[in-house]
């Protein structure tokens, strides 16, 4: 199976932890727990989320300082970052979305306005995640209903090749290792060679161009694959 959308939540408070994480697992994402700062840091360079749900007021490391350090580095400036805090002054979340916050959340806060905040983010990061239809040149991907077409043609995808095609269709132009598209794809639970990734590659290559167009899957040597 592969990876569902995955959620950091950073709470030093056990029971809001515990909490959140009991709703957002209900509602379907795999989440991961840290109970400070630097555990999050940790966990994002282990198992990198969609979504990260950060509490400002923690001890040792605040939630802004994480934040700092996520947005400055490249390979995580692009995870959205939720904002949890208690502070409810103006002042307050302007600092935390200057920091580079997606979104700021008041405590005490609703649960289901913070799922559907999350739900928010993973349009933006993961769009095929939450059924919305995605397009590329002449190729459009209903992730609702499953059905790929190509110039209006009609295409059969498998469902490897289909959650294949979903993760290139979000970031067209992205350059996706092996071992990235099987933490996606597959899943880091199942063991699979990187080799499998070149096979199915060449099925989706083979489907997308049945009806005559061109391989819109760009090979970039010694890195992986990418869209366009």
């Amino acid at each position: 199976m592969p990876q569902q959308p995955h959620v950091l939540v950073v709470e030093d408070e056990p029971a809001q932890r515990e909490v959140l994480a009991y709703n957002l697992e209900a509602e379907g994402f795999r989440v991961s727990r840290a109970e400070n700062g630097e555990d999050g840091l940790l966990c994002v360079d282990e198992d990198a989320p969609d979504v990260i749900v950060l509490d400002w007021m923690m001890p040792n490391l605040s939630g802004i300082e994480v934040c700092r350090r996520l947005k400055i580095k490249p390979e995580t400036r692009a995870i959205p970052i939720i904002m949890l805090s208690a502070r409810s002054e103006e002042v307050d979340k302007v600092r935390g979305l200057e920091t580079g916050a997606d979104d700021y959340v008041v405590k005490p806060y609703s649960v289901s306005e913070l799922l559907a905040r999350v739900r928010s983010q993973l349009r933006r990061v993961r769009p095929a995640t939450v059924g919305q239809v995605l397009t590329y040149d002449d190729i459009v991907l209903d992730a609702e209903t499953h059905r790929v077409t190509r110039a209006d043609n009609r295409l059969k995808l498998g469902p490897t090749e289909f959650r294949l095609l979903s993760t290139f269709m979000e970031k067209p132009g992205r350059v996706w290792s092996r071992d990235m598209l099987l933490d996606r794809v597959w899943g880091r639970d199942i063991y699979v060679d990187t080799r499998t990734v070149d096979v199915h590659v060449g099925r989706l290559r083979k489907v997308l161009t049945q009806h005559g167009g061109s391989d819109p899957v760009r090979t970039v040597r010694g890195a992986g694959y990418a869209l366009g």
